[in-house]
This record gives C-alpha cells, sequence and structure tokens, in this order.
C-alpha cells in the first residue's frame, strides 16, 4: 500500500511484494530500480516511477541465463544476486554477481533495451554484489564487491578494484577495503553500494543478516580507504525486522531518500522508502534519526496517479504479461502463442511430474505482501491420461489445485501438497469430477501466508465455490519469497500430451493487512 490519491502521505511497503535487494537511480525526471531475479527467466527487472511510492514493472535487462545450460533447470536460490543499476556516459549499467561464476554486466542505451548479452567481468566462485563507481572528474573506475563464504570460504569482507572505463574488465586483482572482522560486532557484510558525495566515496553496506541486520554507511577519503564506519539504519524499536540492503538517490529538489528491503519470510524481501538527510558530522541519517518509519511525507516530486507492478493478465493475443518469469530458461513450445486471448501452456512430458519444484516449466510472479484473494480460470484440452494443469503455491513446500485426465480419459479435479523435504506430493484432498474439463481456481491468502485453496467447476449444483484441502502455510525458498505458479504438465510417454489454457488471472489485495 504506497498512497491514496491526494493523500500527502505515503506507507510503508512502497513495494509490497519480493523486490529483493533493491538499487535505484535517478536520470532526469525518472526513477528506476532493478532487484535480485536468481534463477527465474527473464532476469534482472526494471521498474519506473516518477515519485519513488509508485512503480511499474516496463522490462526485464535479462533474456536468458547464461551459460544457459546451467539454468536448463531450476536453480532457484543461484543467478542473478543483488544487481547494482547505474547510468553514465549516455548509457544504463547493470553489474550482478552469479556466486558460481562470477561478476557479470550488461548495458543498454534506454531503459526499455536493447541490452547487451551478459559479459564476465570477473570470472570466480563467491564473488556477489559488484557495483561500479566512475569517477567524472578524474575519469578512473571502480568497483566494490562482497563474498559469499558458501562458495568461496569467504565472508564479512568489501574487496575494491580499478576498473576500466568501459566497464569490460578490472585492472588489478583486487584488495580489501573494508575487513567486517575487524570490526567489533560485525558480521555478513555485504550488499555494497558505492558513491561520491562531499569530497567522500561512500560505501552504503547491510551486516547483520537479512532478518535482523543494519544498514551501515563507510567513508573514506581514497577509495582504497581507510575507511570509517557507523550504522545508519537498524531496526530500534519498530516492527520492521533487518531493514538493510538497497540505495541512495537525491531528488532534482536535492530530496535524499534511500530505498531498501524487510524480509517477510513468505512474502519475501519487501521494499520500503526511508527518508534520508545529513548530520553536522557529514554522515547520512536514514529514516527516523535511524529508526525506519511506517509512514512519512511524500517526496517533493509531482503528483503521480496510484500504481504499482501489474499482477492481472488477460493474457492477450496468448502471451504472459511481463510480471511472469519461468523456473528456468524457456524452450520452444511450452506456451504455444495464438490470436485469441488465453495463455495456451502445452502439457510437457516429464520424468518429475511428482514434484513441481523440479519443473523448468513453471510460469510465476511474486506472492503480494498483503491478504489477498488469486483466482484464474482453467480448461484442460484435448490429452492423455496423467496430463494436468493448475494453480500453485510455490516454495519449499508447495501445495497446487487444478485438473487431472484420469485414467478413463474423464477430468477430474486434484488437490495436491508437497512438505520441504518430501520428493513425492501427495493428495489434499481426494479428487473430484470435473464434467466439461473446466474449473475456476482460488487460492485466499491471509495473515501469515496462509493459503486456503478452493475451487468452481461449474458442474450445475449452484454452489459456487466450495473449499478444499486443510490450510496450507506458504514457504520461502532460501533466498526467495514464495510464488504464484501456471503449470502445465504430464508423465513420461510419447507424443504430445495435450495443452491447458488459462484465462482470467486476477488478484484482488485485501484493503486490511492482517499481519502487520
Amino acid at each position: 500500500m504506497s498512497a491514496a490519491p491526494g493523500d500527502p502521505v505515503y506507507r510503508n511497503p512502497v513495494l509490497d511484494a519480493d523486490w529483493s535487494d533493491p538499487d535505484v537511480i535517478r536520470v532526469g525526471d525518472d526513477f528506476y530500480l532493478t532487484a535480485s531475479s536468481f534463477g527465474r527467466v527473464p532476469g534482472l527487472p526494471l521498474l519506473h516511477s516518477r515519485d519513488l511510492v509508485n512503480w511499474t514493472l516496463v522490462g526485464h535487462a535479462l533474456e536468458r541465463l547464461e551459460p544457459e545450460g546451467e539454468f536448463a533447470v531450476p536453480r532457484h536460490d543461484c543467478g542473478v544476486w543483488a544487481p547494482a543499476l547505474r547510468h553514465h556516459d549516455g548509457r544504463f549499467w547493470i553489474f550482478w554477481g552469479d556466486p558460481d561464476q562470477g561478476i557479470f554486466q550488461v548495458n543498454a542505451p534506454e531503459i526499455r533495451g536493447p541490452w547487451t548479452r551478459p559479459h564476465l567481468v570477473k570470472a570466480g566462485k563467491g564473488l556477489i554484489d559488484p557495483c561500479p563507481l566512475w569517477d567524472d572528474e578524474t575519469g578512473e573506475a571502480y568497483l566494490v564487491h562482497a563474498w559469499a563464504k558458501s562458495r568461496s570460504g569467504v565472508k564479512n569482507r568489501l574487496t575494491g578494484h580499478r576498473m576500466h572505463p568501459h566497464g569490460t574488465e578490472l585492472l588489478d586483482e583486487g584488495k580489501v577495503i573494508v575487513d567486517g572482522d575487524r570490526v567489533p560486532g560485525w558480521f555478513t557484510l555485504e550488499g555494497p553500494k558505492l558513491y561520491q558525495h562531499d569530497g567522500w566515496f561512500w560505501i552504503l553496506a547491510p551486516a547483520g543478516g537479512v532478518e535482523t541486520g543494519w544498514q551501515g554507511a563507510f567513508r573514506s577519503r581514497a577509495f582504497f580507504g581507510p575507511y570509517e564506519e557507523k550504522v545508519v539504519l537498524e531496526q530500534k524499536d519498530t516492527d520492521v525486522n533487518g531493514p538493510h540492503q538497497g540505495g541512495w538517490v537525491r531528488t532534482p529538489s536535492g530530496e535524499d531518500w534511500f530505498l531498501h528491503f524487510q524480509q517477510r519470510g513468505a512474502y519475501g524481501r519487501v521494499v520500503h522508502l526511508q527518508p534520508m538527510r545529513w548530520d553536522g558530522g557529514g554522515w547520512p541519517v536514514i529514516g527516523d534519526d535511524g529508526a525506519p518509519v511506517a509512514w512519512h511525507r511524500r517526496p517533493d516530486l509531482p503528483p503521480q496517479p496510484p500504481a504499482a507492478p501489474a499482477t492481472d493478465d488477460d493474457f492477450p493475443g496468448g502471451r504472459p504479461g511481463r510480471q511472469w518469469q519461468w523456473t528456468a530458461n524457456p524452450r520452444d513450445g511450452w506456451a504455444t502463442h495464438h490470436f485469441a486471448d488465453g495463455l495456451r501452456l502445452t502439457c510437457v512430458r516429464t520424468a518429475d511430474a511428482h514434484d513441481l519444484r523440479a519443473l523448468p516449466n513453471v510460469l510465476t510472479q511474486r506472492l503480494p505482501g498483503a491478504p489477498c484473494t488469486v483466482e484464474v480460470d482453467l480448461r484442460l484440452d484435448d490429452g492423455e491420461p496423467g496430463a494436468r494443469a493448475g494453480l500453485a503455491v510455490l516454495g519449499d513446500a508447495y501445495s497446487w489445485i487444478g485438473l487431472e485426465r484420469g485414467p478413463d480419459g474423464t477430468v477430474r479435479l486434484v488437490h495436491r501438497f508437497a512438505e520441504p523435504a518430501a520428493d513425492h506430493e501427495r493428495d489434499a484432498a481426494p479428487p473430484r469430477p470435473a464434467p466439461g474439463g473446466r474449473a475456476r481456481l482460488r487460492v485466499d491468502i491471509g495473515a501469515g501466508a496462509r493459503c486456503r485453496f478452493s475451487y468452481d467447476t461449474g458442474d450445475g449444483a449452484g454452489e459456487g465455490f466450495r473449499p478444499s484441502g486443510q490450510v496450507f502455510a506458504a514457504t520461502p525458498w532460501r533466498w526467495v519469497g514464495a510464488l504464484l505458479g501456471l503449470v502445465a504438465l504430464a508423465p513420461t510417454g510419447q507424443g504430445h500430451a495435450g495443452t491447458a489454457t488459462f484465462t482470467q488471472f486476477r488478484i484482488r489485495i485485501q484493503e486490511k493487512r492482517a499481519d502487520r
């Protein structure tokens, strides 16, 4: 819930869904934001705003993950980690770390592209969270990055490099410029964002872990240090846990603002907007004297109509909207494009039909951070026994409801789930007849991401939606919030297994957030 029309204040979070590890810039009167996309495709989402409160999704900078073979199957917590977005020399630049491969870069003349193919700036394991800086006065360029201990055995330190101004290579082996082990009480130092201000090099970097951490600021007169540090944002007595990792931006009128995330379990990392000022000692002060604000006066920017990243979809022309991402690099034939509205997915044959978490052909979007109702119409078209399709809430555990063609050729309504450690799904409710092979599927998502599934098969009983199964508590992946998913699949075999058509996908947000 950002703000209502005419409201002089905004309310956090301004992006109430999993827009993890945000970074933000201003170009003229426009603000742009990107976020981690991990193993989903397309990657590197691009959001636009003119008031820092209302945001829309305008595209993605990464069409496919590379190397393509590595992401032919889901790697939910890998891929694109903590990108940095910058504008330099008339181009947009995004740097990110793939913890298994190294530091990548793409660039484009306009935010909507065309974006270059990923270029590997530095190969290596555990190189994460890179951020570039071009010094316009000296013509020099720099890059700072953090380390993932899971891949490198190293953490809690930031390494700095000189970078070629064209942004494609580093000019030295790097030097540790901030060692978190030498700062009393600091741990898991990561996510650095690099700036110049008031004669200082600044690194805004979080520490302390995603759920319990804080935001730090480091400054030095020289890029390679030494740096002094200060905590500039922490939870204090608020209910905003772990407020950290984001970007600083200045408006045309000279106001400073900081966008960061808050980890909220199954909802992922939602994005807050904090006022920022500079104290007498030249240090940034974020929020209300270092504590996150729940609401605040709007930025001094022209009023804008309410907006948010799209969720609903009628799939015009048979194509999904830009809010959807596959769980791996897509292959030809997963979606059949046609002139009519409605998304037609092929029931892809797979040996992993018993576990949706292993499927690359799940079309997903973010779980809203507020209580909501999700609905979609589904028709299971001609196909073989075992062909199935449905609506899923997907995470380390998952549950889905949909249609399946039985051994006798009739279509039935099924509802299944899988626990985190289970390698096979189980029935959440007994199968029920679905005459006509159609159903309207619904998930009511309440406080704590507790999901109640229901369905309407339109069988003439006049009962409308009927509940199915027990309440399912959505769970995140390790670093990724729970996802809403549309899927069509079939067991292994020969030949075409049929298709499924989804129409009228809707998400209705409830005004009251019962778990906030």
